[in-house]
C-alpha cells in the first residue's frame, strides 16, 4: 500500500461527499489513513443528521463499499476477542489472512457488493447457559459478514446517534454502563424513590422486522443500504443441530439495534410536579430498563400498561415474572448493581448505595470454583494464580465504582480458601510447609516465585462522576480530530 500524496489523493476523492465509488483500480489505504478518512466522513454525516433531524440519507452504499470503510471495517473485525470463531463457513480471521491475503478478500468483498451479488449466508447458532439455568441462543455471521456489517455500522451509525435518546446508554459510543448506574443513583437521590423494573421478553427474537425497517427508513433513503440490512435480518439460522431455520422476526444478538424512545422536556416536568403529577424518568441499557418515578406506587404502577403500549408496534413485550415496581429502600438489580438506599452506619441520614449484586458475586465465585475443582489439578500454580489474578481484576474493574471494597475483600478471601485447599490437594503438604512455599515471607499472602497474587481487592475503588447529558460523540465538532 503506497503512501506518496498521488495515492492519497485519490483516496480522498473517492471519500468526497459527491463522488461515487471509484471505478478504476483500488487503491487499499493503510489504517490509520483510511481511520482518518473514516472519521472525517461520520463527522459530516453526523453534523448533517443533527443539524436537520427530517434528512433522509440517500448515496450511502457507495461508502459501504469505499476502500476506506472497508480497511477499517476489517481492522475491527480482526481485532475483535471473537475473531478466531468461524461462521458456517469455518474460515476464520487467521484463516484468510493466511490462505486468501487481506487486500484479496476485500476486494473480493467490494466486487460483490458494488455487482450487488452479495447475499449473506445464515449465521451459525450456539447456546450459552444463562444464570437463570436457560440456555441463550447467539448468532455467529461468517468473517465476511461480519466485515460488511461493520463497514455498514461505521456508514449508519453516526446518522442515527444524532436521534438517539441521552438516557440510553447501550452500545454507543463514549457511554457504558457506569453512566446508567450514575444515572439511577443521581435521580433516586432527588426524590426518583419509585422504580419500574422492567424486562423484555426475548427482546432479539421478537422484534418486528418491518418495524425495525420502519424506523431505518425514517433516516434512510438508500435502497440499495435498506436492502442489504434487510437481507441480514432474514439471513437465516443454522442451528446447532444443522438445521436451517428462516428468520421472519428478530435479529441475532451482536447485529444492529435502533430503537428511540420520547421523554418529556424539562419544562413539561415542571408543570407536572405544579399540578401534583408524577414524572418519570426512562434508564436504558441496550434491551435493559428502568423508569424512575416521583409520586405513589400507583404512579409506577399505570406505567406497566403505558410501557406495553410502546412496545407492542414493535412485537415486543414485557416478561410478566421479572417486571415489577420496586421502592428504593427495597433496592433492585440493574447491570449487575444492587441499588438501594440505606441509612448511612452511625447516622440517621440515608444514601442511595450501588454495590454488586449477589448474582454478579455468586457469577464470579463459581468461575473461582471452576478453576479449582480436582480436574484443574494438572496446572501449574503460578498459571493457576495469574489467571484467577486476572479475571478478579477484571470483574473488580466493572464494579470498581461502586461501594465494593468490602466485596473484593470477600471474594479474595474466598480466592484465598480455593487457592490453599487446591494447593493441599495437589501436593499433599502441610499448612507450615505450604506457607512457606506459597506466601510471601512471614505472611499468608499467596505468592509464587516471590510473585504476589493479586485480585479483587488489588483494583481502587473510585467514585464515578455523574456526566448528565451533555456526553459528546466521537463526531462532535469540538471533540473531532479529523
Amino acid at each position: 500500500m503506497g503512501k506518496d500524496g498521488s495515492e492519497r489523493k485519490q483516496v480522498g476523492t473517492v471519500m468526497s461527499e459527491d463522488a461515487s465509488v471509484n471505478t478504476g483500480a483500488v487503491i487499499w489505504p493503510e489504517q490509520d489513513w483510511a481511520r482518518v478518512r473514516v472519521r472525517r466522513m461520520q463527522t459530516k454525516l453526523h453534523c448533517w443528521a443533527a443539524g436537520d433531524p427530517g434528512r433522509r440519507f440517500d448515496d450511502l452504499y457507495n461508502l459501504v463499499c469505499d476502500p476506506a470503510f472497508l480497511v477499517l471495517a476489517w481492522q475491527r473485525v480482526a481485532g475483535n476477542a471473537g475473531a478466531q470463531t468461524p461462521g458456517i463457513d469455518r474460515a476464520t480471521v487467521a484463516w484468510i489472512v493466511s490462505r486468501i491475503g487481506v487486500e484479496e478478500f476485500l476486494q473480493d468483498v467490494r466486487d460483490r457488493l458494488r455487482a450487488r451479488t452479495f447475499q449473506p449466508v445464515q449465521v451459525r447458532q450456539v447456546e450459552i447457559p444463562k444464570a437463570s439455568g436457560k440456555l441463550r441462543k447467539l448468532g455467529i455471521p461468517t468473517v465476511t459478514d461480519r466485515v460488511v456489517q461493520a463497514a455498514l455500522k461505521l456508514v449508519l451509525e453516526p446518522i442515527f446517534e444524532a436521534d438517539f435518546r441521552p438516557c440510553s446508554y447501550g452500545f454507543r459510543p463514549n457511554r457504558r454502563a457506569q453512566d446508567a448506574i450514575a444515572e439511577i443513583h443521581h435521580f433516586t437521590t432527588r426524590r426518583y424513590h419509585w422504580v419500574l423494573e422492567a424486562d423484555i421478553e426475548a427482546c432479539f427474537d421478537m422484534i418486528d422486522h418491518a418495524a425495525l425497517m420502519g424506523r431505518v427508513r425514517s433516516r434512510i433513503g438508500d435502497k440499495r443500504v435498506l436492502r442489504l440490512v434487510k437481507s441480514f435480518l432474514q439471513a437465516g439460522v443454522m442451528t446447532t443441530i444443522g438445521a436451517r431455520e428462516a428468520t421472519h422476526t428478530g435479529t441475532p444478538q451482536g447485529f444492529i439495534q435502533m430503537w428511540d424512545q420520547q421523554m418529556g422536556t424539562q419544562a413539561a416536568r415542571q408543570r407536572r410536579k405544579q399540578h401534583a403529577q408524577a414524572n418519570y424518568r426512562l434508564v436504558r441499557y441496550a434491551d435493559d430498563f428502568v423508569v424512575l418515578v416521583t409520586g405513589q406506587r400507583e404512579h409506577a404502577e399505570l406505567l406497566r400498561t403505558q410501557v406495553a403500549t410502546v412496545l407492542a408496534p414493535m412485537g415486543l413485550r414485557l416478561s410478566p415474572e421479572k417486571t415489577r415496581v420496586v421502592h428504593i429502600d427495597d433496592g433492585f438489580d440493574f447491570l449487575g448493581f444492587n441499588i438501594r438506599r440505606m441509612p448511612r452506619r452511625g447516622s440517621n441520614k440515608w444514601f442511595v448505595y450501588t454495590k454488586p449484586s449477589r448474582k454478579a458475586i455468586a457469577s464470579i465465585k463459581g468461575r473461582v470454583k471452576t478453576m479449582t475443582y480436582r480436574h484443574t489439578l494438572h496446572r501449574d500454580p503460578g498459571y493457576l494464580m495469574d489467571y484467577l489474578g486476572r479475571v478478579l481484576r477484571g470483574w473488580a474493574n466493572y464494579f470498581r465504582h461502586g461501594v465494593s471494597k468490602a466485596t473484593f475483600s470477600a471474594i479474595d478471601s474466598y480466592t484465598w480458601e480455593r487457592i490453599m485447599a487446591w494447593l493441599r490437594k495437589k501436593h499433599r503438604l502441610g499448612w507450615p510447609e505450604l506457607r512457606r512455599r506459597f506466601c510471601l515471607p512471614g505472611t499468608w499472602r499467596l505468592a509464587v516465585d516471590g510473585i504476589r497474587f493479586k485480585g479483587a481487592a488489588s483494583v481502587p475503588v473510585i467514585r464515578y462522576r455523574y456526566r448528565g447529558y451533555r456526553i459528546p460523540t466521537p463526531w462532535t465538532p469540538s471533540a473531532s480530530t479529523g
